[in-house]
């Protein structure tokens, strides 16, 4: 089977490429990122997606395209609707590129991650592929949460410290967003 995963980082698609190939199936990744902010940490996640990937032999398919103003014009009027936006529009993204390019389906590495709304990502996942004609191969990638970071770390892969978005590195550093 060739599957478009879907990256939102290095770290995170350690451990689904290595289990997708060790189930024979064809894994080409995708870098579509709106929601990563500022420029700096994006071009940081763009650069370790592209060190990763040429060194465990992964086809990249990648938009470099900054898209800033694009994801806040969609997430500024109500902040706390943000994930929504996210994941749908880079699922979509993703099924789009699945069914013009003849995958054979599509998946994500937001599976993979403890802090994601994992049932929101399979829910859209799936009405995406129903929309598309293509297949949202479901698989929760969270049991291989240690052996990812353990992977990356050994890797010497730059980590990042916040999902992506402006909000969530509010979140994450501001003192009055713990509070």
């Amino acid at each position: 089977m060739n599957i478009l995963l879907h990256m939102c980082c290095a770290n995170c698609a350690i451990y689904p490429v290595r289990v997708l190939r060790e189930k024979n199936m064809h894994v080409t990744g995708l870098f579509y990122n709106n929601n990563i902010h500022p420029y700096q940490e994006f071009r940081k996640r763009l650069d370790t997606a592209r060190e990763y990937a040429s060194r465990v032999e992964l086809e990249l398919i990648v938009n470099e395209e900054y898209q800033l103003d694009q994801f806040l014009q969609q997430v500024a009027a109500d902040p706390k609707k943000r994930c929504s936006f996210c994941y749908r529009s880079r699922l979509e993204e993703t099924a789009r590129i699945t069914a013009e390019n003849g995958f054979d389906a599509f998946s994500t590495t937001l599976l993979y991650s403890r802090y994601q709304q994992h049932e929101r990502i399979r829910e859209f996942g799936e009405s995406l592929a129903l929309k598309y004609d293509v297949t949202f191969h479901y698989e929760d990638f969270r049991t291989g949460w240690q052996e990812g970071i353990q992977v990356s770390k050994s890797m010497g892969l730059y980590r990042q410290q916040y999902c992506g978005c402006i909000y969530s590195e509010r979140d994450r550093y501001s003192p009055r967003s713990r509070n």
